[in-house]
């Protein structure tokens, strides 16, 4: 009923549903954070270094979404602009670990309050219990799909 011999219907399809779930969260996010100079993915990786500092590139890149080139030419910007620091050498193998800085953590604070504002405004239609419940069901969606891929 819901899907159409040659294609989904876009209108009963949680999968688009959630894409387009999606992308209204993430222009959110960008509508706040830009007026502090930030993207979704800047935010993010200080967010990643204030939670488990010393993260490399490729952990914060996989944590963030993005390539380990893009990761990259993010972390060299934000070196630039006093938000986090790297070791010239890495003490150990290749990797560099990144830390916030103090005007790091400074502007992390104030993003995180701007997020966490778009976050009450998804969610101000939901009770608590709705809450609990959405943020199960979307926990169990994703480990299906990954544990999905997993099987041969």
């Amino acid at each position: 009923m819901g899907q159409e011999a040659d294609g989904i219907d876009l209108e009963t399809s949680l999968g688009y549903l959630l894409k387009e779930a999606s992308s209204a969260l993430r222009a959110a996010m960008d509508d706040v954070l830009r007026p502090l100079g930030m993207t979704v993915t800047h935010y993010s990786c200080l967010e990643l270094l204030a939670q488990r500092p010393g993260l490399s590139n490729s952990e914060l890149a996989r944590g963030a979404f993005v390539t380990r080139q893009s990761m990259n030419v993010l972390l060299h910007a934000l070196e630039r602009e006093g938000h986090v620091t790297r070791p010239a050498e890495a003490p150990v193998g290749k990797v560099l670990p990144t830390r916030l800085t103090p005007r790091g953590r400074r502007i992390l604070e104030k993003a995180t309050v701007a997020v966490r504002s778009v976050e009450e405004r998804m969610l101000a239609g939901l009770s608590e219990t709705e809450r609990s419940e959405a943020f199960r069901v979307l926990q169990s969606m994703t480990r299906s799909l990954r544990a999905g891929g997993d099987q041969g």
